[in-house]
């Protein structure tokens, strides 16, 4: 069972810091691993990721079977049940809609000086998708990465989804198609990662990489980041609950379940000023792990890394709220938006009763890419931004020169770097002459 804490207990604060600094990320060593796959994937490039999609995934390919054909797709496509698809393209139409609404402005102004200052945002030539195959083949997940990528304007939008011994997802081939996909790769693992940072003779290399994986995708992730960006290093699934004593004891206990399930090293916290709903809740969460489908790893999950904590005010919650910084937060009470005021650190809010976080994992319009293990305090989920660049624009007139240069030709002495300061006296003295 989940561990239960109480403010007004004497040893809170310590059994507290023990729970959110719990390690739940995979110990597994893999980085050597990883070093040498991308060694390999860059010295011999569609040969190596062949040979490694036959010892990992079991598919034999050729550099002619890499990319799924328009056929293939065509053909996966077809297969889909036809609310599947209803229900994909209006999540689709909602997500496509939110974030265009987060496409940044261009600015310039003049100074009285004469001088002309601005930015302005483009977006990154190509972007490469990863898309887990296998139990975590999520169709959503590939509409929250690609669409803020098309949303944004990148030229080339590919997709690398491995397929282990040749199984095929048909609505994670739809959602590439709706995302405005390009090319759809059937590769995964280290050496995805590998092709789609250095490329091969027929993967083109890409500038941003995004999308979750598992240890070796996250190692490799981090191992070609500046010769690409990437989005972020996620670690297991987190939700908070703050909720007061009027709530539905099974709804709070089925949006625990709902990020439980995904991982068994997944965290789910209830926070509440009220002891009988906490215990209430706790109750329904051990009645609905008779059932689940996924019960043993929502119930290792509970077990292992779950808490109820009781406080005596919002305010304590909204404090402990920012400590735990968590992925999603839900706030199950009577003035949501009063309490979300008190909050700065969280991923993504879910406010009032009505609204369970499973509607942004889908259907909401957010992105649900969001930051983990206690980074919303410094990150933020993926968006359209993630797929631009800002590039400051400057021009200098005679007047604006003879202005604030002499400025910068003092500082350039300061620093000992005579020609910055040459390269602007120079230009001075053709201004007075």
């Amino acid at each position: 069972m989940a561990q239960v804490l109480s403010t007004s207990d004497d040893d809170f604060e310590a059994r507290f810091a023990a729970l959110i600094s719990m390690k739940r990320e995979e110990d597994a060593d893999v980085d050597a691993d990883v070093a040498a796959i991308i060694a390999d994937v860059r010295a011999r490039g569609d040969a190596a990721v062949i040979e490694l999609t036959r010892r990992f995934d079991r598919l034999d390919l050729t550099p002619a079977t890499l990319a799924f054909s328009a056929r293939d797709i065509a053909a996966e496509i077809a297969k889909v049940p036809a609310d599947e698809r209803r229900a994909l393209e209006l999540a689709a139409k909602r997500i496509r809609t939110y974030h265009e609404k987060q496409v940044p402005e261009d600015r310039s102004w003049a100074e009285p000086s004469g001088a002309e200052l601005g930015w302005r945002w483009t977006p990154v030539a190509a972007a490469g998708l990863y898309v887990p195959g296998g139990l975590a083949s999520y169709p959503s997940s590939v509409l929250m990465n690609a669409i803020p990528a098309q949303v944004a304007g990148v030229g080339r939008l590919v997709m690398t989804a491995p397929t282990p011994d040749g199984r095929v997802n048909p609505l994670v081939l739809l959602a590439a198609d709706l995302s405005g996909i390009e090319t759809v790769y059937r590769i995964g693992g280290a050496q995805a990662i590998a092709a789609l940072a250095y490329g091969t003779e027929t993967v083109a290399p890409v500038d941003k990489i995004t999308g979750p994986g598992n240890a070796w995708v996250a190692a490799a992730k981090r191992r070609v980041f500046g010769r690409v960006g990437i989005d972020m290093i996620a670690g297991p699934s987190e939700i908070l609950v703050i909720a007061d004593g009027d709530n539905d004891p099974d709804w709070i206990a089925l949006d625990l379940l709902s990020q439980a399930e995904h991982d068994a090293a997944a965290q789910a916290i209830l926070i509440t000023t009220d002891a009988d709903l906490a215990d209430a809740v706790i109750e329904a969460v051990e009645a609905r792990l008779e059932t689940l489908e996924r019960r043993e790893i929502a119930g290792a999950s509970w077990r292992d890394f779950g808490a109820v904590i009781v406080v005596a005010n919002l305010g304590e919650a909204a404090a402990l709220a920012d400590q735990i910084a968590p992925e999603h937060l839900e706030l199950c009470v009577g003035e949501p938006e009063a309490l979300a005021a008190n909050i700065t650190h969280a991923g993504a809010m879910f406010l009032g009763k009505w609204t369970p976080e499973a509607i942004g994992d889908y259907v909401g319009g957010p992105n649900h890419v969001l930051p983990t293990a206690r980074s919303a305090r410094f990150s933020s989920g993926l968006s359209v931004l993630d797929f631009m660049k800002r590039t400051t624009m400057a021009r200098m007139t005679p007047a604006a020169l003879k202005s604030i240069g002499p400025a910068a030709e003092t500082l350039a002495r300061s620093e000992s770097l005579e020609a910055h300061g040459l390269s602007v006296s120079a230009r001075l003295d053709r201004v007075n002459r």
